[in-house]
């Protein structure tokens, strides 16, 4: 079994340089609703940051637009001195114009701005992994992405990622620069990005599933995700990361929450192992 607290789900080099425990934390949900404005208890995220570090978590991924700036400046509050294996994932691209509100914004001039803010409020001179969070529809995605080369080319971001692309959006940005991840929504009920999946894994890229633990119908009192969970003594989230995992081994699923027991349950889910029928019975599941 592997030992969660040492490397949860193993390990990935992230750009080749960054090995990376796949079983990482997001911090969207240490906000306020609608991920707006700062959370109800402020200390309860500091502890979950903490928790989340003792138990080997060292991929952290945020926004600017989380809060916006709540979440980046927790995790400086939380974290920093950082530890030296502490990979923080970042993001910009979405304006925030009100609790549960996203706009897409690609301008080269604002992204260089919204890095500068993130690198100030985290504390750091260089992010890890800076990732355009939407694709502007208004901006050409030359334009968005070759920002980040020059800001990569100025020593200020390490490796590039993209959110919520497609495959024929990831290879126009493969053009322009070196793109290391893409974060798109995926979990065992939603698989609807599949082939970016399969894309990024014959590319060696990395692929960071959101809203990983989502279960859906699938998780319904009764149901067969249910009964597994009960077979290893586990619950029907960890399970669902457990699928993740095993999946693909380009996989860095980042569950959220803002809770220090939800959290070491997730991290649990390091320590499932699903035997060949066990995964091939959940993933007929999730297709049906």
């Amino acid at each position: 079994m592997t030992n969660f607290q040492s490397a949860p789900g193993g390990t990935f080099p992230l750009g080749g340089d960054l090995p990376v425990h796949r079983l990482g934390y997001g911090a969207m949900q240490l906000t306020g609703p609608g991920v707006w404005g700062p959370p109800a208890d402020s200390e309860g995220a500091v502890a979950v940051l903490h928790r989340a570090v003792e138990l080997g978590v060292n991929l952290i991924d945020t926004a600017d637009s989380y809060g916006p700036s709540v979440a980046e400046e927790l995790i400086r509050e939380a974290l920093y001195p950082y530890p030296d294996d502490l990979v923080i994932a970042t993001k910009a691209g979405l304006l925030r114009t009100g609790p549960d509100e996203w706009v897409p914004c690609g301008r080269p001039a604002y992204l260089r701005q919204q890095l500068e803010m993130s690198l100030r409020r985290l504390g750091r001179d260089r992010i890890d992994l800076f990732q355009l969070h939407r694709v502007d529809p208004e901006v050409p995605l030359a334009d968005q992405v070759g920002e980040l080369k020059l800001l990569r080319d100025e020593g200020k971001i390490r490796h590039i990622g993209l959110s919520e692309v497609n495959v024929d959006q990831l290879e126009q940005a493969r053009e322009v620069v070196e793109i290391v991840s893409v974060q798109n929504l995926f979990n065992l009920a939603d698989r609807h990005n599949e082939a970016v999946l399969e894309h990024g894994e014959a590319e060696g890229i990395a692929f960071i599933p959101w809203f990983p633990i989502a279960t859906g119908q699938l998780a319904q009192p009764g149901g067969v995700l249910e009964q597994a969970a009960k077979e290893h003594d586990a619950t029907p989230a960890q399970l669902a990361l457990a699928w993740l995992l095993r999946r693909s081994p380009v996989m860095l699923p980042i569950p959220g929450t803002r809770s220090v027991a939800h959290l070491e349950e997730n991290v649990g889910a390091a320590d499932v192992e699903l035997t060949d029928e066990e995964f091939a019975s959940l993933s007929a599941l999730g297709e049906g």
